[in-house]
């Protein structure tokens, strides 16, 4: 059995090689072959990363569960707690990409960095949360546009006078679920080689799209008082205390905050990537979370009454809360489009990290019929049969809508839960590699010495976050409204304990095991 950390210390990149020499020596010491092009650049994959993540969107596009749990004070200061823990964790996984920037990812770190009794199984527990949170991450993207065009639907054949009137079904949403999930799938296949120049083009969308919304709700709204957005608590869930409302209010900030680790998946196709990823996770952190807290306090204070917010007809607050500022449904549905088109890129992005991830786990031999999903089609040079297992799974998943209206929370439930607790597992695999050996190989990105307390203050908010993911969004519930993400997150979970005893700890091949000693 190879140490967990497998890597000389004192011993790092030869930092005077060009970026391709390093990418060679990188996967070298991975004991991983290149197989995928590397096509992205630094802007090519901030685009893809800010985008995917999409945090001002998604504030608007999930307000619904802050403002009903929390108020507007909730939202605000959830926000800032968030972010504060979001960023520590984003700026640990950056460190730890720096020293092994591979698709893989946590389950990678897990193997790496974990003790030597305990790596292979943890990484392979880790890998499959991965997959599991990746497939609904897609899965909740496209299940928010396919429910956002229904609500535009709503919004303009809703007319009693009208000739004709919209009745939204739930299995409306499945279909439009499973449209969006095609076009993500017709763009990372068809139009692969196309992604990191209209990834640029797509980041210039998102900042310019963030203005309109913003210098239109200014102009056309009428501002609520200072007092109702900083000082009013709300808890419309029936909750104990205005305390714990704000708690599991936290599923609107947290998702929105969602897939930080999204470059490193894309990894072996970024040129320079052990220095590009890290400072790209780090930028995208930093650009979307002030982008979202503009737009947050924007979207505050304009959105008129929170009470006729919340009974929105669309099952959106943001389009009520256009509407009430505008005053128009031809202004709402420019705006609320903007929104639409960007959250279709989020998922076009979101797909293709995730097929990547489903890559890297079977090129480990960790997947039943892993020969499959690890296949790279030689001339697109992408892992074709991946990504179109995510699309399959995407729309099983959207078959949830059908029987439950609160499809959505279950879904963004376990995306976030699946991930984050992949996050907890790097991390605390990470601060124990420090604390055994004293120091860490050298890295082109470090946090230097305050490594070890942002790691320990990540792991500490990773632990609380994740409790929060899995509640209701409401304290009364019944078979159809409560949150079953955590019964299919156990199963998944003891699915791979019983796959590892049986099957995987016989071909599992684990990554550190590979890895390379640099002289």
């Amino acid at each position: 059995m190879h140490s967990s950390v497998n890597i000389e210390m004192g011993k790092g990149p030869l930092y005077g090689t060009s970026a391709v020499n390093q990418d060679d020596l990188d996967m070298q010491r991975l004991g991983k072959k290149q197989q995928l092009k590397r096509n992205f650049r630094f802007y090519s994959i901030l685009g893809f990363t800010c985008t995917l993540m999409a945090t001002w969107e998604s504030i608007l596009l999930t307000s619904t569960y802050g403002l009903t749990d929390g108020g507007r004070a909730g939202m605000v200061y959830v926000y800032i707690g968030s972010f504060f823990g979001f960023f520590c964790s984003v700026a640990s996984m950056a460190e730890i990409a720096s020293f092994a920037p591979t698709s893989g990812g946590q389950y990678h770190w897990v193997s790496e960095f974990a003790d030597a009794h305990t790596q292979r199984f943890l990484s392979y527990i880790a890998g499959w949360l991965s997959v599991l949170g990746w497939q609904a991450a897609f899965a909740s993207i496209c299940f928010l546009c396919g429910t956002l065009t229904q609500g535009l639907l709503v919004v303009n054949y809703s007319d009693p006078d009208a000739s004709y009137i919209y009745r939204s079904e739930r299995w409306h949403g499945t279909l439009l679920t499973m449209a969006i999930a095609c076009v993500g799938t017709f763009v990372n296949t068809f139009g692969a080689k196309y992604l990191p120049p209209l990834e640029g083009l797509i980041l210039i969308i998102h900042i310019f799209g963030f203005f309109a919304i913003l210098i239109a709700l200014w102009v056309m709204g009428t501002p609520n008082t200072h007092q109702a957005i900083w000082t009013e608590f709300k808890d419309s869930g029936g909750w104990p205390s205005l305390g714990l409302s704000c708690l599991i209010g936290q599923l609107t900030p947290i998702f929105s905050f969602m897939g930080p680790d999204a470059a490193t998946h894309m990894a072996e196709e970024i040129k320079d990537a052990s220095k590009i990823v890290p400072w790209c996770m780090i930028s995208t952190a930093l650009i979307n979370g002030t982008l979202g807290f503009v737009m947050l306090i924007t979207y505050l204070y304009n959105m008129g009454d929170l009470q006729s917010v919340l009974e929105a007809p669309t099952g959106f607050a943001f389009i009520s809360a256009f509407q009430n500022a505008t005053g128009s449904n031809a202004a709402t549905n420019g705006l609320a489009s903007i929104i639409l088109i960007l959250e279709v890129c989020s998922a076009i992005s979101i797909l293709a990290t995730a097929s990547r991830q489903i890559f890297a786990f079977a090129r480990d031999n960790a997947l039943p019929f892993s020969k499959i999903f690890a296949y790279v089609h030689p001339r697109s040079q992408i892992p074709i049969y991946s990504v179109l297992t995510t699309t399959i799974i995407t729309m099983l998943l959207s078959l949830i809508n059908v029987g439950s209206t609160a499809a959505f929370n279950a879904v963004a439930s376990l995306a976030i839960g699946s991930l984050f607790m992949t996050y907890l597992f790097a991390v605390g695999c990470f601060i124990g590699a420090r604390l055994r050996t004293g120091k860490l190989p050298r890295a082109r990105f470090s946090l230097g010495r305050l490594g070890l307390p942002i790691n320990i203050f990540s792991l500490a908010y990773l632990s609380f976050a994740i409790i929060f993911t899995f509640f209701p969004t409401t304290r009364d519930v019944d078979l159809v409204s409560m949150n079953w993400s955590i019964l299919v997150f156990g199963a998944v979970v003891i699915f791979a304990v019983v796959q590892y005893i049986i099957h995987g700890h016989k071909i599992y091949q684990a990554p550190v095991t590979r890895v390379q000693k640099l002289q």
